[in-house]
């Protein structure tokens, strides 16, 4: 839905956003997936000091882990391949480079998929703590304003079918979040192993929050294995 708005946005504004608007929205985006991540942390650890701290020592060692296993994946070169393919689409549309119908659908769907906020919304939707029942949909929130924004500059480029690439996009985090309510929740909710993936994925949003205050570089889809070795951890840990 962000994509679909952000693609009406941007037709209907005679100039892109100024710097200053971006670096608003980019501010208050970055305060937001902090606040929303350690939200996450919170509903997820709370509780008496000992198994609070065990939950915590739990998420972050599991991240760290998940971090290993995901540079042995090499899932971070995936992610920058499949980045610097959908860039060099942008680029060469912004320079007026003869371009494919289909070249900012392509690059769009690409790179709003490829965004770990949006995975690890997709799977705290899915997999809410037992805190917030109906659903932990925040994260996903925050990912539908930064690519309604990103959008209202695709459009200039591409036109407007580069807006249809929220089809693709609803689909493959739709998917995501499915399977997790419905395959994973049993068992992990059957454990008690629900809060350690959501413990998990608030650290890792808070440090995906340093890379839109572009504080640092960081390889946030080495991250993501931290999602699954989170529960395992916990389960070994009883």
């Amino acid at each position: 839905m962000g994509i679909l708005i952000g693609g009406l946005f941007g037709l209907a504004l005679p100039k892109p956003l100024s710097l200053r608007t971006q670096i608003f929205f980019r501010s208050a985006l970055g305060a937001f997936t902090i606040f929303f991540g350690l939200r996450l942390v919170w509903l997820s650890v709370n509780g008496t000091f000992l198994p609070a701290s065990k939950q915590l020592f739990i998420a972050v060692l599991a991240i760290t882990l998940g971090f290993w296993i995901g540079k042995l994946l090499h899932l971070q070169k995936i992610s920058n391949r499949l980045g610097r393919h959908a860039g060099h689409l942008v680029a060469s549309a912004s320079t007026g480079a003869p371009r494919k119908s289909d070249d900012g659908f392509t690059a769009c769907a690409i790179l709003f998929c490829a965004a770990p906020l949006g995975w690890l919304g997709a799977v705290t939707d899915g997999l809410p703590p037992m805190e917030s029942p109906s659903g932990y949909y925040w994260l996903l929130a925050v990912k539908a304003v930064m690519d309604g924004l990103a959008m209202t500059g695709f459009v200039k480029i591409f036109g407007w079918p580069s807006a249809l690439s929220a089809f693709p996009v609803y689909a493959f985090l739709g998917g995501i979040t499915f399977a997790c309510q419905f395959y994973a929740k049993p068992f992990l909710t059957a454990h008690s192993l629900v809060d350690p993936v959501n413990a998990a994925a608030g650290l890792i949003a808070c440090a995906i929050a340093l890379m839109i205050f572009e504080v640092r570089r960081v390889e946030l889809a080495n991250f993501l294995p931290g999602l699954a070795v989170a529960p395992l951890l916990a389960w070994w840990l009883k």
